[in-house]
């Protein structure tokens, strides 16, 4: 289990082993994500890691700078901050 800290609200979620994904784990806990395709291509969800790891459980095809992350295709590696 790890906590995901939300750093524009302080909100936090747990991201559980249930959770397939970071995008799924947010849907759980009813925060609202843009997002289109949920397999990594279209970047709708990209959004800024502050602190933390993730494991990407695919590559991601979208385009994304250093330090973004598309929570459709990763899962929290620990305690995370996000910028959402």
């Amino acid at each position: 289990m790890s906590r995901v800290t939300l750093s524009l609200s302080g909100t936090e979620v747990l991201c559980q082993e249930e959770h397939p994904s970071l995008l799924v784990a947010l849907e759980a806990h009813q925060v609202e994500v843009e997002y289109q395709c949920r397999e990594g291509y279209c970047g709708s969800c990209r959004c800024r890691l502050v602190a933390g790891q993730v494991d990407w459980l695919t590559e991601p095809l979208a385009f994304i700078s250093d330090g973004e992350i598309l929570p459709c295709c990763c899962r929290a590696k620990g305690d995370i901050e996000i910028e959402m």
